[in-house]
This record gives C-alpha cells, sequence and structure tokens, in this order.
C-alpha cells in the first residue's frame, strides 16, 4: 500500500474540530445531574434550542466564517459569531480555525489529525482529542484571525462564554436548566459537530473528485444545519452555500442568507456553474492527493516483481534511470480515476502524476531488493 508522504502547502481547510478533553469528560459527567434534578418543559426547550443556536454559530461562525472566510461581516458581529461559537465548549475560536485549516489542508492524508480511513472510526470520532499532540494547533495558519485584540482575548478566555451561558441556564431554569438545558445539549452537540469529521467521511455519496473520503449525507446535513454536504464543501471550500442542488438542504446557509438582506452579512460566496457541473480543474495540490489515491489502487510489490522478471539478465541495474515495463497504462489509470466521481477535467494530469508515483514507488522497492546475479 502506498502511503503519502509529501507535504503540501499553499491552501489550509479541515472539516469541524473538537474540544479538549477534560471539558469533554465533565460535560458528560454533568449529565448524570439529570437523574437528581428532573426534566421539566422550560429545560426540553432550552436544550432543543441551545443546540441550534449554538450548533449555528460553529458551522456559520467557527467554520465558514472564521477557517473559510466565505462572506463578510462587521468587527462587531464577528465577536459576537466568536463569543456564541465559544459558548459550545470547544475550544477558543483561534484553536478551532487553526485546527480545521489543517484538516482542509492535509485532509485523510497521514498528516491528518481525524481522518477514519487511516487512524479508525473511534479514534477520529472522540479519540484524538485525547492525544495532546494532536491537540496542538499551528497558530501561524490563522495570522489573519489574531490581528484582532478582541478575538485573541476570546482565546485566551476560552471557557469564559460557556460559563456564563452555563450560569444563565440555572439562573432561567434550575437544576433541570442546568443539567438538561446546558450540560444535555452541550453533551449532544459535541457529537453532531464529531459527526462531520468520522461520519461524513464514511458514509454518503462522493459527488466530486477531491482526493478525500468525504461524502455527502443527507441526514447528517439535517442534523449539522447543512454541514452533512461535506464532499461539495471540500470540492469548494470557499462556498458560504454547501448544499449545492435545490433539494439539498443547508439551513445555515438559509439564516445567513436572511442576515444579508439587513445587512449584517455580505458577499455570501455561492459555488459558480464550473463548480456545480463539476467541470472545475484540480490544484496541483489535489491532483497530488487524487494522484496518490489511485496509485495506491496497485500492488507495487507485483509491479516490481514483474520488472525484475523482465529484467533479470541484466544485474546491477540503476532502476532509477531506466523504463520500467508492465506499469499499468494512461488509459487504464484515467479508466480507475473516472471511476472515483463523476466527471473532472483533469483526468490526464491525475493519470500521469500516479504514473510517475508507481514508477517511483516501483523504483524504490526494486533497489530494496536488487536482480540476483
Amino acid at each position: 500500500m502506498l502511503t503519502q508522504t509529501v507535504r503540501f502547502d499553499a491552501e489550509h481547510h479541515d472539516d469541524i474540530v473538537y474540544p479538549s478533553a477534560i471539558p469533554f469528560l465533565l460535560v458528560h459527567l454533568a449529565t448524570v445531574g439529570i437523574l437528581w434534578s428532573g426534566v421539566t418543559w422550560t429545560a426540553v426547550t432550552m436544550c432543543v434550542g441551545l443546540y441550534v443556536l449554538r450548533m449555528f454559530a460553529i458551522t456559520a461562525g467557527f467554520h465558514r466564517y472564521f477557517s473559510h472566510r466565505s462572506y463578510d461581516t462587521s468587527r462587531a458581529f464577528q465577536f459576537v459569531l466568536a463569543f456564541v461559537s465559544q459558548m459550545s465548549l470547544q475550544k477558543g475560536v483561534l484553536w478551532w480555525a487553526a485546527k480545521h485549516r489543517h484538516h482542509h489542508k492535509y485532509s485523510d492524508t497521514v498528516e491528518d489529525v481525524h481522518s477514519p480511513g487511516l487512524h479508525g472510526f473511534l479514534f477520529s470520532h472522540v479519540g484524538w482529542i485525547f492525544a495532546t499532540k494532536r491537540g496542538v494547533a499551528d497558530y501561524d495558519m490563522v495570522r489573519d484571525l489574531a490581528a484582532y485584540p478582541e478575538l485573541r482575548w476570546l482565546e485566551k478566555n476560552k471557557h469564559l462564554p460557556g460559563i456564563l451561558l452555563a450560569v444563565v441556564c440555572f439562573l432561567v431554569a434550575g437544576w433541570p436548566g442546568l443539567f438538561v438545558g446546558f450540560f444535555l445539549s452541550t453533551a449532544i452537540l459535541y457529537h453532531g459537530t464529531f459527526a462531520i469529521n468520522s461520519l461524513a467521511h464514511c458514509f454518503g455519496r462522493q459527488r466530486y473528485l477531491t482526493g478525500d473520503d468525504s461524502r455527502n449525507n443527507w441526514w447528517l446535513a439535517l442534523i449539522t444545519l447543512g454541514e452533512g454536504w461535506h464532499n461539495n464543501h471540500h470540492y469548494y471550500q470557499v462556498s458560504t452555500r454547501q448544499g449545492f442542488r435545490w433539494y439539498e438542504v443547508d439551513v445555515t446557509y438559509y439564516l445567513l442568507k436572511a442576515l444579508s438582506w439587513v445587512g449584517i452579512v455580505w458577499n455570501l460566496h455561492t459555488p459558480p456553474a464550473e463548480v456545480l457541473l463539476g467541470e472545475r480543474r484540480l490544484s496541483r495540490r489535489a491532483i497530488d492527493k487524487v494522484a496518490y489515491r489511485l496509485a495506491a489502487t496497485f500492488h507495487v510489490e507485483s509491479l516490481a516483481e514483474q520488472a525484475r522478471e523482465a529484467w533479470s539478465h541484466k544485474p546491477h541495474i540503476d532502476w532509477s534511470d531506466i523504463h520500467l515495463p508492465h506499469l499499468p497504462s494512461l488509459d487504464e489509470l484515467k479508466r480507475r480515476a473516472s471511476e472515483m466521481a463523476l466527471r473532472t477535467p483533469s483526468l490526464d494530469e491525475v493519470a500521469q502524476r500516479a504514473r510517475e508515483i508507481l514508477a517511483e514507488a516501483v523504483a524504490q522497492r526494486l533497489a530494496q531488493v536488487p536482480v540476483p546475479a
């Protein structure tokens, strides 16, 4: 199996991210308090309302605005988005955006923080938040956000918005308000958010060739107010609208559109026609990612064995400087690449790059086990 080891630069981005381990554990433990506090209709209403409010803040704020800058807003509303997003107890705005940009930059490669295909489903859903190294953010990726002192203040006081919300819930509805309204809705919100990093890379359909495992999933889109159209998002990350078709429900986009009518947000990005049709050419980084995945569908050892047999009469060969026989043809590579998505105008580049990767991998394998004299 080929392993992609190259590091990509330029574009940044990732899929929805998680809180630190201690608040995560404490919130789940606190839900046991419901057995003592009981449940009231007021608390249930608060639970549902706070889930929807904070999921919108995460999707519209942490994700589509701070991570991808897919629309514009005022500095005042920018602060409101960050504050309400941090009520979710998923760390600070700078950390969240940095981790998400990193995810998109290395999505489903060995560098990815939470790829279910490489690290397993459970680890990609919750396990990685317990791995200290994986929780460290690269703040160089969010210099544009760190320029605002109020966002740096929120980052420093990352738990303050959530604590204030918990106090308000208690004052409004007593213990049921705290345990049901705040803690239960926060725990459910965690897993709704996590599902994009795990489930959205395992279940659903791939409309576009992206070089990763991102998928479109309608029921995840309902749970996360539109984030379930994940393959769409990975294909064209700068779009505010993630449900590209009229029937792809994207509640976050609808609410942002309504806010644009009253001037609170503006310059909402939508996918151009070439994106909708899958006719957008892949970037060099995306071509590399797709080519590695395509090359991995071939067995390198088998190709190397064929080469050994074909050149067995010539010992001491410099494999790095020889035409390797029996590599798959460009037509075969294009055929396999076309099966990975409905369409892309970059098939020729993908096939050629995959052939180069295979040639390099076979040559390296042959160099390790030379032809016997």
